[in-house]
């Protein structure tokens, strides 16, 4: 029997560490953490406990038995909102309460990045209603189907029983956007006719089928169908459930929202660019900073694209000049060259498969290609998947989707098939190497795994990094030779051409007042591209300005310091270690990328130096 001595040493003990705990767990969860990792923590903890579909999106939970957020819809409501910023704005203070005096190189660097990052949010307060949160490209009309599609697990029935309660909320969620739509309205804030036409066709197309017919329910049904042990009486009933809750959820969800566009649409006008708000420019001038995260004016970037365009509709003269097209204008000799029958598709879903099939080749053989160039690399591949049928007629060429952190779901490359004769050949190689290998699945799919960085560097997003850098995973395929003809070549060029154009018209529309019409006009001349596809691109601009100039903004910077690297490493230059520089830090401001690199240079510089002393 233990003594009295060593009773009181136990309860001594636990008395102590429960002290420590409470010492430890106090002020991470209610005050000022001791660490500032700890605060990382508590923040991004804090900030994911509200977004149960940004858990479910993440994968950050999966095969942990706790699966409280699993049947439950993000709060979409103005409260809700006013509720994070409020948030935002306590955190930022916290984090600049901390002495940065003895915190080390990487420390100093998650600071930074979570300083930019909130103090930018920060200044975007002010255009908080300026956004559109129910457009042709994004919204809760496709996007809650799209994720109860594609995002939400279903291997077990209790993930079929969590997909029907997340769809029994669909209406309220629908009726916190409607009130979004209807704060906005009163403060003049409205999106083009356009819009919302697209929109409302959208609204009326996906409701206008018998709910078992529901692109909800057709999916539903076909992941039961692969479940081991689901009896048949056992799939019935979920099945009943779910068409019920269609009906009676989704359908008048749908209806009111319809009707809210239906009478937005009436009071909207053709104006496209986003000066038409109050204060337009000004939030234009953030936007701009948001995505490229420069402070580099609207009139520079208009400057840049229309030199980029310059240079590379020269390259790609040169191309087409060498294989006989050197007749009329650029957009002529273009479209010539892709409707010949060797460059296209045949219609239907006999195209379609064969157009999965050769991009899931592309994929696969620039894995192999790559493997000299980078000694980091993702775990796990990329799959290729068709666009949904119903978000592909407003949907982009193409989009990546990255794989659940815990490993549930991989990456994947959705390709959008409306009309296969709109994906011509020559320019699959490139739109694969930015969507995939090494471009998109390569940059989000490392910062997933970096398990040295606090979890908000792997997953904090910077539109001007992430696309910059698949706008260089582009020019180092194309500088690589992974592309096997002079026609793959030249898409490589034309997609590049296609980004510096963005330039020209994205301050064109929002800055300098262009109309959709006119910007349209100027892409389809100065690209080659059909009208069908630069339509698609010029509504995706006007409703997401600013965001179309990140990619260029980026790819020229990492080309900056690429060059920089080599210039003063010579010889000693390592592509391998540059772009684990780029990679291994997460995702960054370019302000904070050009520190990491600069770094990375001096280190590798104090390198040849000590072994020329030895």
């Amino acid at each position: 029997m233990p003594s009295r001595r060593f009773k009181r040493f136990v309860g001594l003990t636990f008395l102590v560490v429960l002290i420590a705990a409470a010492a430890f767990l106090v002020p991470t969860i209610w005050f000022k953490p001791w660490s500032i990792d700890h605060y990382y923590m508590r923040t991004f903890a804090t900030f994911m406990l509200q977004h149960p579909m940004g858990i479910t999106g993440l994968g950050i939970l999966d095969k942990t038995p706790i699966r409280y957020y699993a049947d439950d819809l993000d709060d979409f409501s103005i409260a809700a909102e006013d509720k994070e910023e409020r948030f935002l704005d306590r955190q930022l203070a916290v984090l600049r309460s901390y002495d940065r005096k003895g915190m080390n190189r990487s420390q100093n660097l998650s600071a930074d990045v979570m300083e930019w990052f909130m103090a930018n949010q920060g200044d975007g307060k002010r255009f908080r209603w300026h956004n559109y949160p129910v457009n042709q490209l994004a919204g809760i009309q496709s996007g809650l189907p799209e994720f109860m599609m594609n995002i939400h697990p279903m291997k077990t029935p209790r993930d079929a029983e969590d997909y029907i309660k997340r769809v029994s909320k669909f209406g309220v969620a629908f009726d916190q956007v409607i009130e979004q739509l209807d704060a906005r309205e009163q403060k003049g804030i409205l999106p083009p006719r356009f819009v919302l036409e697209k929109v409302i066709a959208q609204t009326t197309a996906l409701i206008a089928p018998p709910p078992r017919e529901n692109a909800l329910y057709t999916t539903f049904t076909a992941k039961l169908d692969t479940m081991p042990k689901l009896d048949a009486a056992k799939k019935e009933q979920l099945q009943s459930a779910l068409a019920t809750e269609i009906e009676k959820t989704v359908y008048p969800a749908y209806q009111r929202l319809t009707a809210k566009l239906e009478q937005q649409r009436d009071q909207a006008t053709a104006d496209d660019g986003v000066w038409k708000l109050p204060e337009g420019d000004a939030y234009y001038a953030w936007c701009l900073r948001n995505h490229t995260t420069t402070d580099m004016p609207a009139d520079s970037i208009h400057a840049l694209g229309l030199a980029e365009v310059t240079r590379l509709q020269a390259e790609m003269w040169r191309l087409l000049s060498a294989k006989g097209y050197a007749a009329g204008t650029l957009s002529n000799a273009m479209q010539r060259m892709r409707a010949e029958p060797r460059f296209q598709y045949p219609d239907g879903d006999s195209g379609r498969t064969m157009i999965l099939a050769d991009f899931q080749a592309i994929v696969d053989d620039a894995s192999r290609r790559t493997e000299p160039l980078f000694d980091v690399r993702p775990k796990f591949g990329v799959e290729v998947k068709r666009v949904p049928p119903f978000r592909e007629k407003t949907a982009p060429g193409a989009y990546y989707n990255a794989p659940s952190i815990g490993g549930g779901r991989p990456g994947t490359f959705y390709a959008n098939l409306r009309d296969p004769k709109e994906t011509d050949k020559p320019g699959m190689r490139t739109l694969a190497y930015h969507e995939a290998i090494p471009g998109h699945h390569f940059q989000i799919t490392i910062a997933q795994e970096l398990k040295e960085l606090p979890f908000f560097r792997r997953v904090i997003p910077f539109t001007a990094y992430s696309e910059g850098w698949g706008l260089y995973a582009e020019r180092l395929a194309l500088e690589q030779g992974f592309h096997p003809t002079a026609f793959d070549s030249l898409g490589a060029y034309q997609a590049e051409l296609f980004r510096a154009v963005r330039l020209v018209v994205d301050t064109g529309i929002h800055q300098r007042r262009w109309t959709r019409e006119q910007a349209i006009t100027w892409m389809v001349e100065n690209t080659g591209m059909s009208e069908s596809e630069v339509t698609t691109e010029i509504e995706r601009y006007i409703v997401n300005p600013g965001q179309a100039c990140a990619y260029k903004v980026g790819q020229l910077k990492l080309l900056e310091l690429r060059q920089r690297a080599m210039d003063r490493l010579g010889p000693r230059f390592d592509l391998r270690k540059f772009h684990n520089a780029v990679l291994t830090n997460g995702r960054l401001p370019l302000s904070l990328l050009d520190r990491a690199v600069e770094e990375w240079i001096v280190s590798e510089e104090r390198g040849v130096e000590a072994e020329g002393r030895s």
